[in-house]
């Protein structure tokens, strides 16, 4: 007899790998563990009809030859098991060493279990029907937390997708995942609640749960997952003597925190990210006092110096001039450079040794002017270390050495560790806004609004608006536009709000990204008050992102995105003032989170970046800069202005398309034309293309533009938006004076789409031939104006300031355009005259002589008509 084991207290993909191996081999007896979780015992009696499960009481009697254990590598005894009992085990757990050698073991790096055996079912190409299918999902889903630990692999995505199309069940994949607690799992959680302590370790914090559930015969780690899920610490112990023993459990949301090595020490074990335990020789208190011992050498740092530091730092060597030093501390920026013998750090030499060198003529060496020292730090060094360096040796800027192979690979400032320790704003206490916020949403939006928090709040998810709509409500020039980022799964919390309210969801689970696609379909309603508002809004759509960082491979690049914390995600941003958020989830709703010192800037009407490469890491910021500068009426901070014009440069590497995104943001800014005068005074113009110019002429048209609306002659239609429409005749005004040349290399430089160059290119040409146009026949007028796109005779109109010309142009407009002859194509053909490319030639003669005014009457045009034909059959 093949039985099928796993483990007691067995979870979902412990359940799904038991049917897994049942379906690679059907002769075999998936036999059940007496101790089920609790929301497995209940999908089992909703669905153990449709399962091939076997009840430890109704195992019959006989030998058993062979044991595939799945979901565990501990040995289980049943009874027909001998000496000669073969044993297989299948695990994605790390190797447990020891294991007997005549075992015939298979692990392998996956998020689950039930991965490995759908991998070989997909192989068998075998058809899974519907409940196989979503009991198996929910073996991955549950050990990958919905895909979403940094355990998860791609082989545990490809295999949900092959379950997917086999027929699994989201919806009831979803309701098992987020099980109720039974009314004594309640009695426990509460009582845990109420008896928890906090820890803080190399800046994480930890919290531990001590209690007793002796007369509890339900399984723990449900309660365990609620209470992590309430307290969001970045690792959670229970602890909870049972009839068996002290049961450990054990759960991290950090890669700094490795619960499996910790539980080991107990004889536990399991994941990094989630571990168990069961204690016998040590009571509660004791194996409590033990473990918070022993946690400071398993937590490492919450940030360490790696993650703060600038790579590829400048070195000097010891006869470095101070005029090179001098050159190269105004090209990069930084206040202070290591000096290194023979690869070591032997000193610093800082800006302001240079300066004064410098200022009393002094032609030193690096080595007569630095601060000698050995100062240095390791990547995988805390904050407090950098910390305690920095006031031993009194630099600002610390070498940081790889330890392996004693390299300087990375240089952190005081800057970076002031930014990363705990900011004091001047404003004391964590400001609410909450009745900024209500007062200038309308009752539909704020209904939308808190139905995302709530939503959130139920998930145990920190939900924030950041960027532009926290800076603006600050600033009281409100936004409508919602940027939701989201401490957990943005894309779970988002198909939970289209499953309640209604719409669809389209998500990218690489970036962790979930659009909701409002109108789709009749929204659901949201309670508000006393009121109940219909989620009918002119929102189309609402964008989740999962928090996270990114970092640059090298200037220019796009970023490369890994899931992070709100604060880690607010790093990224481009300047301080756009680093502020404001939390709406639970009891922290409407509190600001200011992280980086934007409301102070705010408040002084700076524009600052974050750090030092912020404009080596993007340059489109160095736009973006000027920007907010004058729609805000603020000040680019001096040091950021030192950056922003050492960067410069780095303009000329950026992509058209990438350059362009900036321009049109900027050329539809209500304050457009400062901002590109700011442009041209700061060079920023011609270092991406020298025939860029913003002067005088361009200055005027814009201002015309921004007040000028075009009456419905102009057929100004095809666009989205007056924003777009805007966009396109910023660009036709700012390029309609170029030569041929110019205008190509525009084009190239900033790949403008073929649709707006087929306007800008009319334009241009109108322009370089307006002489001529001033002087030609009205026909010859209306043929040239004809030929090109509404928005090209418009833009040419605003550029003109010959008032014959603008004219000309508003004839055209008003009157020449509509004015056709009467006799049609119709009429040509009654008089026998084939049809053929006669037809447009005679018609056009026609409207010709009637814009002209050399006909103005229907005898008069029958009469040119006759004379046409007799023309073309003398021809």
């Amino acid at each position: 007899m093949h039985i099928i084991l796993t483990h007691e207290q067995a979870d979902f993909d412990a359940l799904a790998s038991l049917l897994g191996a049942y379906l690679l081999n059907e002769t075999a007896l998936p036999l059940l563990p007496r101790r089920l979780n609790r929301n497995v015992r209940a999908f089992i009696t909703l669905y153990g009809m449709e399962l091939p499960f076997v009840e430890p009481q109704d195992l019959p009697d006989g030998p058993v030859n062979f044991v595939t254990m799945v979901d565990t590598q501990s040995r289980i005894s049943i009874k027909g098991m001998g000496p000669k009992t073969q044993l297989q085990v299948i695990d994605h757990h790390p190797l447990r060493e020891g294991l007997p050698e005549d075992w015939m073991v298979t692990t392998e790096i996956t998020g689950a279990t039930a991965t490995i055996l759908v991998e070989a079912l997909r192989e068998r190409n075998g058809r899974l029907d519907p409940i196989h299918s979503t009991l198996l999902l929910l073996g991955i889903y549950e050990d990958t937390g919905s895909l979403t630990y940094t355990r998860t692999t791609s082989r545990d995505l490809r295999a949900a997708a092959f379950l997917l199309e086999q027929g699994a069940s989201l919806r009831i994949a979803n309701d098992f995942l987020n099980h109720p607690l039974s009314q004594a799992q309640q009695e426990l959680y509460d009582r845990l609640r109420t008896d928890l302590e906090h820890f803080n370790i190399h800046g994480h914090t930890v919290v531990i749960a001590c209690g007793d559930a002796r007369e509890m015969e339900e399984e723990l780690s449900s309660v365990a997952h609620k209470l992590r899920d309430l307290l969001d610490p970045d690792a959670f112990f229970m602890l909870v003597t049972t009839r068996g023993g002290v049961q450990l459990i054990a759960r991290s949301t950090s890669d700094n925190i490795d619960v499996a090595a910790i539980t080991a020490e107990f004889g536990g074990g399991g994941h990094e990210r989630a571990a168990a335990g069961l204690i016998r020789d040590l009571d509660v208190e004791s194996l409590c006092a033990k473990l918070v011992q022993m946690l400071p050498e398993y937590v490492h740092a919450s940030i360490t110096v790696s993650q703060i530091m600038s790579r590829d730092p400048q070195l000097l060597a010891p006869d470095t001039p101070v005029k090179e030093a001098s050159q190269r501390m105004r090209r990069y920026g930084y206040e202070g450079f290591p000096v290194v013998q023979n690869g070591g750090v032997i000193g610093l030499l800082t800006r302001r040794a240079v300066d004064r060198a410098m200022a009393h003529k002094l032609n030193l060496s690096a080595a007569s002017l630095m601060e000698a020292g050995e100062h240095t730090v390791k990547p995988d060094d805390s904050i407090e270390q950098l910390q305690h360096v920095m006031t031993e040796a009194g630099w600002g800027q610390i070498p940081v050495v790889d330890p392996d192979k004693g390299q300087i690979i990375g240089i952190v400032t005081r800057t970076d560790l002031l930014k990363t320790l705990t900011h004091q704003p001047r404003f004391p206490g964590r400001p609410n806004l909450t009745s900024r916020l209500e007062s200038v949403l309308s009752a539909e939006r704020l209904a939308l609004l808190k139905a995302i928090a709530s939503q959130a709040h139920e998930q145990c998810a920190a939900l924030y608006i950041v960027g532009g709509f926290v800076r603006d409500l600050l600033l009281e020039l409100p936004s409508l536009d919602f940027d939701f980022v989201v401490e957990g799964d943005a894309i779970v919390l988002a198909q939970a709000l289209a499953q309640k309210f209604g719409g669809r969801v389209t998500s990218h689970s690489r970036f962790g990204t979930a659009k909701w696609h409002l109108n789709d379909q009749e929204s659901g309603s949201v309670q508000y008050g006393m009121k109940l508002h219909k989620l009918k809004l002119d929102l189309e759509c609402i964008d989740f992102v999962s928090a996270r960082t990114e970092f640059y491979t090298h200037p220019t690049a796009l970023p490369t995105v890994e899931r992070g914390n709100i604060k880690l995600d607010l790093h990224r941003r481009d300047f301080t003032i756009n680093t502020l958020a404001l939390r709406l989830d639970g009891r922290h709703y409407g509190e600001l989170q200011d992280y980086w010192g934007g409301l102070n800037d705010l408040r002084d009407r700076i524009v600052r970046v974050l750090h030092s490469l912020s404009f080596v890491d993007d340059p489109t910021r160095i736009l973006r800069a000027a920007r907010f500068e004058q729609r805000f009426k603020f000040s680019i901070e001096s040091r950021t202005m030192d950056l922003l014009k050492e960067a410069i440069p780095l303009l000329d590497r950026l992509s058209g398309d990438r350059i362009r995104h900036e321009l049109d943001h900027i050329l539809v800014e209500a304050t457009a034309s400062q901002i590109l005068s700011r442009l041209q005074e700061l060079n920023l113009l011609t270092a991406i293309e020298p025939a860029l110019v913003c002067d005088d002429w361009l200055i005027t048209r814009l201002e015309t533009l921004r007040t000028f609306q075009p009456e419905d002659c102009w057929n100004l239609v095809g666009y989205l938006n007056d924003h777009q429409r805007k966009r396109d005749l910023s660009y036709t005004l700012w390029f309609i004076r170029l030569s041929s040349e110019e205008l190509q290399r525009v084009i190239d430089r900033l790949r403008i789409p073929t649709n707006l160059v087929n306007v800008i290119s009319s334009a241009n040409d109108l322009w370089r031939n307006r002489e001529a146009l001033a002087s030609v026949s009205s026909s010859e007028v209306v043929a040239v104006l004809d030929a090109v796109p509404p928005l090209s005779r418009f833009g040419f109109f605003l550029a003109s300031s010959d008032n014959k010309l603008r004219e000309v142009i508003h004839m055209y407009i008003t009157r020449w355009q509509y004015i056709t002859p009467t006799i049609n194509g119709h009429d040509l053909e009654e008089r026998g005259v084939p049809p053929g490319p006669i037809y447009r030639k005679i018609l056009s003669g026609l409207r010709a002589a009637w814009v002209d005014g050399d006909i103005t009457s229907k005898e008069e045009e029958t009469a040119l008509l006759e004379e046409l034909l007799h023309n073309r059959g003398s021809e």
